[in-house]
């Protein structure tokens, strides 16, 4: 069933819709249509408008690789420098190696200077996070110790680095070089 107020509503509706299409459409006609130096100028306008943009993006390109040039050419100086640090801190003791081979006099007092030097090497390393592995006592690790073979001994326990042959070294934790040790069995 119509109820005549619903009719009345879609009306109304329809009307105002029909009002609006024809304001809309009065607009359009009211503007001016442009001639042929409007048309021209718009064009040369939009013409100018790409070109700035299209020398923005030959501009923002060339950054682009500029940038990926001064990156890369950072990455291949720091490959290339990365032990700059460790060799400047390892000449003084060169040094000191060298002046011990050169010196002359009581074998004591050359095997005190080189204690010294061995003393600054270990500085040196201990400052650059390399750590020296294998130790008589130390328990046998297989990620730091390489077993050589293995002995009973009456002062270790099993599993036990009971003798060094030479010494590992880890550098950030991570193995440069495991020990080569003999590991105590019962």
């Amino acid at each position: 069933m119509n109820d005549p107020k619903d009719n009345e509503l879609r009306d109304a509706a329809a009307t105002g819709a029909q009002d609006a299409a024809v304001d809309a459409a009065q607009e359009v006609t009211d503007v001016e249509p442009l001639g042929t130096e409007g048309l021209q100028a718009e064009l040369e306008n939009a013409k100018k408008e790409a070109a700035d943009n299209y020398e923005q993006f030959l501009r923002a390109q060339a950054e682009i690789a500029n940038q990926r040039r001064r990156t890369d050419k950072q990455v291949e100086d720091a490959h290339k420098y990365a032990a700059q640090k460790f060799v400047e801190a390892l000449i003084p003791v060169i040094d000191s190696l060298e002046m011990g081979v050169q010196a002359e006099g009581d074998i004591d007092q050359i095997r005190e200077g080189m204690k010294l030097t061995l003393k600054q090497f270990e500085t040196v390393m201990e400052k650059f996070n390399i750590e020296a592995v294998g130790k008589p006592g130390d328990a046998f690790n297989p990620e730091h110790h390489q077993a050589m073979s293995m002995q009973p001994h009456p002062d270790f326990d099993n599993n036990t680095v009971s003798m060094v042959m030479q010494k590992g070294y880890l550098l950030n934790g991570r193995v440069v070089r495991p020990a080569m040790v003999m590991v105590s069995k019962k």
